[in-house]
């Protein structure tokens, strides 16, 4: 091999060779192009020398520390398994490392309802193809925090207040996002839990299923990112999708979905109680610009009708 041999870093070597991407980015071997990738990570678009891109998403360089120990193999752990399902659209895995992962690129397109429609039936999908137990078999996160995973064979209400209430709620008192009466109509959800959300087997679900995880393709399907991805109640999923907005033709969404696989007649009603996880997850993060939502979805969730907002 001559000294002016120069490796082509295409699809087939990256797959074959994924430790080697950081050089190549170094040594500026691969077009990059950033784009957005949330408010925790850096992401760009790399084109390779065979034309084929990828999204790479990493630790941000001047961030004041590094990359939580296992968390680009939870996200890429939680992807190839809701991949496995053969269900609804996931990038593929192409590269993951400690300190940064690489997906197949996805070709943005404009929401539309024949798309919405096709999501609703593969999520219905993907939600039956199941899981051993609530939970996964992987360390969680969500966001940046870590998230238990530890399986457990249920039943739901008890694992989801242990596992995905009490935690964020603590943390969002540690950070003086929350108030003690806060607190206190929090604690009251977690009590009834079980009788406000339903239990069911566990469903494999996405986990944080907020609009902005979902992708439009210019290929008319709906691709799922940066799943917080477990064994879980599937009318999580379908409460994630309405926050912040809700994703566009939701609507058609939930008529699929129905109509793939009907819902109890009150799911409805339990919505809050599903969205009061994340929410709690925003306070915890982001702190008290989110008690409010935190505080009306909790009322919501046991059902009273009185002004959110508490005095502190």
């Amino acid at each position: 091999m001559g000294s002016g041999y120069r490796a082509l870093m295409d699809l087939a070597y990256l797959r074959a060779h994924p430790a080697h991407l950081p050089t190549f980015r170094t040594h500026q071997r691969i077009r990059e192009t950033p784009v957005a990738g949330g408010n925790i990570c850096a992401a760009a678009r790399l084109t390779l020398d065979d034309g084929h891109s990828v999204f790479a998403k990493s630790w941000p360089e001047n961030a004041d520390r590094t990359a939580p120990e296992g968390f680009f193999a939870a996200e890429a752990a939680g992807l190839r398994w809701l991949r496995e399902a053969g269900a609804v659209a996931v990038p593929e895995v192409i590269v993951a490392l400690p300190s940064l992962l690489a997906l197949d690129w996805v070709e943005p397109g404009e929401p539309t309802p024949e798309a919405a429609e096709r999501f609703g039936r593969e999520l219905a999908d993907l939600h039956r193809a199941g899981s051993a137990g609530f939970g996964a078999p992987w360390p969680g996160f969500i966001g940046s925090l870590p998230q238990d995973n530890t399986p457990t064979d249920g039943p739901w209400s008890a694992w989801f207040a242990e596992r995905r209430l009490l935690p964020y709620l603590r943390r969002s008192v540690d950070v003086g996002a929350l108030a003690s009466a806060d607190v206190a109509l929090v604690e009251q959800v977690i009590d009834q839990v079980g009788e406000l959300g339903g239990d069911e087997p566990p469903a494999r679900v996405h986990g944080d299923l907020w609009p902005g995880n979902v992708l439009w393709g210019a290929d008319e399907r709906v691709w799922l990112v940066d799943p917080a991805a477990h064994g879980g109640h599937r009318e999580t999923d379908l409460a994630q999708l309405a926050l912040f907005g809700g994703i566009p033709h939701l609507d058609r969404v939930l008529a699929a979905y129905q109509e793939a696989w009907p819902l109890p007649d009150n799911w409805p009603a339990r919505l809050p109680v599903h969205q009061l996880h994340l929410l709690l997850v925003h306070t915890a993060l982001f702190g008290g610009s989110y008690r409010d939502a935190v505080v009306q979805t909790a009322r919501a969730a046991l059902g009273r009708a009185e002004r959110a907002t508490v005095d502190r």
